[in-house]
């Protein structure tokens, strides 16, 4: 397949890397450092004792690529709407569009049959403009589980987690999402497909929209975070609003609290992607992770108290370190 991944990041780099090793014509868009770097030494990836090398085409100009089969959205949330307006040469009538983003996507309501369907979310997509760029159609919803770093430009890190889901944006089963999971499962990836994506984002979400803000607020890592019993009670809380808060949208992923935390905590000493902006003093995803989930409860007058607390908190600090963006 002839891919191109936008960004090459923590998890842009990592799928990048890994699809490029399968034997895919894999492209990057990049700049500055990263750029830089990737021209020189190539991509690297270093996964257990392993390091792979990815001597592939990297460019900040996406019209020398032309039209690929499939395009991987690995960028910061903050940075899409600009992005996919940059990166229109890209898409094709045929195109696949994998979002490998953090927080609801912009397209979560779009085709749903549920009581927000075809909300469009302002907190990720203002004045709607990556659903004008980008062809819903086109999507292949995409949960991405693993854990990973940037060790310096170009060079990537892989601690714990392989996991990916895919699925139809409204739902079901169909043969390019079968095929798209084959891929990535003959890539390397714990790759599946799933007839209700949605819901796998949200349970993902449950863990983002606790341990990412909170690690931004005392700066510590996961397991720090949910051994600290005070934090422990507060994720189980908010846990426990945003399952409700699912439920009443009809997404209810089948675990409960402690169970979503306990899978956070065998993925050991993690740095939320969160802390790792803090640290690397960029835009963090408080609106996709945190502002989407408030306006989402102000649609339907659900309090979720806790979380709008931890959001306004988390807000304010990513404000204060200048890293809160617009």
């Amino acid at each position: 397949m002839r891919v191109t991944v936008v960004g090459a990041g923590a998890i842009g780099g990592f799928l990048a890397c890994k699809l490029f090793a399968a034997g895919h014509d894999v492209s990057v868009i990049a700049r500055g450092e990263t750029l830089a770097a990737i021209g020189e030494h190539g991509l690297k990836l270093h996964t257990g004792d392993e390091v792979l090398v990815a001597p592939l085409k990297a460019t900040c100009a996406p019209e020398e690529l032309g039209i690929q089969e499939m395009v991987i959205f690995a960028v910061k949330a903050p940075a899409l709407p600009s992005v996919v307006e940059q990166t229109k040469a890209l898409i094709g009538p045929q195109t696949l569009i994998i979002p490998a983003l953090n927080g609801l996507p912009w397209w979560y309501f779009l085709q749903s049959a549920d009581v927000l369907a075809g909300m469009r979310l302002e907190a990720v997509d203002p004045g709607g403009v990556i659903e004008k760029a980008v062809p819903v159609a086109a999507v292949v919803g995409c949960v991405v589980f693993a854990s990973c770093t940037v060790l310096s430009p170009g060079v990537i890190k892989h601690m714990s987690g392989s996991r990916m889901v895919f699925g139809e944006p409204a739902g079901g089963n169909s043969a390019r999402v079968d095929a798209t999971t084959q891929a990535f499962r003959e890539a390397g990836f714990d790759a599946h497909a799933h007839a209700n994506v949605r819901e796998e984002i949200w349970l993902k979400l449950l863990g983002n929209a606790c341990f990412n803000p909170v690690s931004l607020l005392v700066g510590s890592a996961t397991d720090e975070l949910i051994d600290d019993p005070c934090l422990h009670a507060l994720f189980i809380g908010m846990m426990d609003e945003l399952l409700d808060l699912g439920r009443t949208l009809g997404i209810a992923p089948q675990i409960d609290s402690a169970q979503r935390i306990a899978i956070t905590r065998k993925l050991g000493k993690v740095k939320t992607s969160m802390l790792q902006d803090v640290e690397g003093h960029k835009p963090v995803e408080i609106e996709a992770i945190l502002g989407t989930l408030v306006s989402v409860a102000d649609r339907v007058g659900a309090p979720i108290p806790r979380t709008r607390t931890v959001y306004a908190l988390a807000r304010m600090r990513a404000k204060n370190l200048g890293i809160l963006p617009g």
